[in-house]
């Protein structure tokens, strides 16, 4: 009976060091948890319980445990989904690559992260943008939920969405020619940087985008035209590729 109190006890603090604001007291807290709920349907239970406690203050924590151990819950997904809007970036991260994992062959998630892209606050909608990048989808509808955030209003939005279609392997002439748009048009120079080096690096870029390119890197701003240079070397060396 005393071990089973210890091991109450134990559980409690664990519990209750989710909501702790030391980074490293929370992830020793969700790594024991973890191991512990794994083989422990009552811990399981509990957490559920706390997953609904308002008066939490980290329900990301306890949804990242549940969603490393069972098939999540759609609120556990919620709650993940929310947490892509945490202030601190290496919590984002870490909860986006659960989502990764979790997203894999669950279509209603997938749907989620296309609805965060257009619903969500800038972190979400970021954080959701890296989501369908680094799932290596090569469908239509992920592909015009990446493009349709090249409108955002949030500039770092727009440059995730512009870094991401790099790596689609199914873009289409529509869609690099919005990127030359980007790229000539978007009032922000770290978006239009993003825009020329994707391009540079893209199958078949527009053919206005290597004279447009050569144009800005002879006048105009000052980084803007560091960004062509380097684009122009990726196509150089792109082009040298070719040729071997």
């Amino acid at each position: 009976m005393i071990a089973m109190d210890d091991a109450d006890t134990n559980i409690a603090a664990l519990l209750a060091e989710l909501d702790h604001p030391d980074k490293p007291k929370i992830r020793a807290a969700v790594d024991a948890l973890i191991t512990l709920a794994d083989k422990s349907p009552a811990l399981q239970t509990q957490l559920n319980d706390a997953l609904n406690d308002r008066r939490r203050k980290n329900h990301w924590a306890v949804a990242y445990v549940l969603g490393r151990i069972s098939q999540p819950s759609d609120a556990v997904v919620r709650s993940l989904l929310d947490g892509l809007d945490h202030r601190e970036p290496d919590i984002r991260w870490a909860i986006e690559l659960l989502l990764l994992r979790i997203a894999k062959g669950n279509s209603r998630l997938l749907e989620a992260l296309m609805r965060l892209c257009a619903d969500g606050t800038a972190n979400q909608k970021r954080m959701a943008v890296y989501c369908l990048r680094d799932l290596n989808l090569t469908d239509a509808a992920s592909l015009r939920a990446l493009t349709s955030m090249l409108g955002d209003a949030d500039s770092s939005v727009r440059v995730a969405a512009v870094t991401s279609l790099k790596t689609r392997v199914d873009i289409d002439d529509a869609v690099r020619n919005r990127l030359l748009q980007v790229f000539l048009n978007d009032p922000e120079p770290k978006v239009q940087n993003a825009a020329a080096v994707t391009l540079a690096q893209i199958e078949e870029p527009p053919a206005d985008f290597l004279p447009a390119l050569r144009r800005v890197s002879e006048g105009g701003n000052k980084e803007i035209r560091k960004a062509a240079l380097a684009a122009l070397a990726l196509m150089e060396k792109k082009k040298a590729r070719s040729v071997r």
